[in-house]
């Protein structure tokens, strides 16, 4: 017994097969759809006024943050396939030995479908660094601790 097969239905099985074993495209750069059980609890200390605990859900942006809609922009930005955008700095990087203030921040909860557990601090170049990529969700606490400044003692001249 011979079966004929059109061309146009060997086409349509290949098509359908194609379309089945390809994955689901993620939205560009990377970016996967954004989950809508994001939920983060920003504690800041030692930071001002900004002092205090936030609630920040996004997708809708909401919570009792200050600003969830930048906070929320900034963390989809930050949200690549394959970093995390609340990770520590790496072990053995070379930082500058800058301090920019007392202020820290323990961020929980979950984000892009995973746990957030992460702890910011000012105490160097990098930890510094690693806080102003995250503001607005941190605050940005960069004018509130100018650079300190030597003062001239008795026979020093003003520089």
């Amino acid at each position: 017994m011979v079966q004929f097969i059109s061309r146009g239905m060997v086409l349509g099985a290949v098509l359908l097969l194609s379309a089945a074993a390809a994955p689901v495209t993620a939205h560009a750069h990377g970016r996967g759809p954004a989950p809508r059980d994001d939920r983060l609890v920003v504690t800041v200390r030692h930071a001002g006024q900004a002092d205090g605990t936030y609630v920040l859900r996004c997708h809708p942006d909401l919570g009792s943050h200050p600003d969830p809609v930048r906070a929320c922009r900034t963390l989809d930005k930050r949200t690549v396939w394959g970093r995390d955008p609340f990770a520590p700095v790496p072990p053995r990087s070379l930082c500058t030995m800058q301090y920019g203030g007392p202020a820290t921040a323990h961020v929980t909860g979950v984000w892009a479908g995973r746990p957030v557990d992460a702890r910011y601090n000012r105490g160097d170049g990098c930890q510094m660094s690693r806080w102003d990529d995250l503001v607005p969700l941190l605050p940005d606490v960069r004018s509130q601790n100018p650079p300190r400044r030597i003062l001239a003692g008795p026979g020093r001249r003003h520089g």
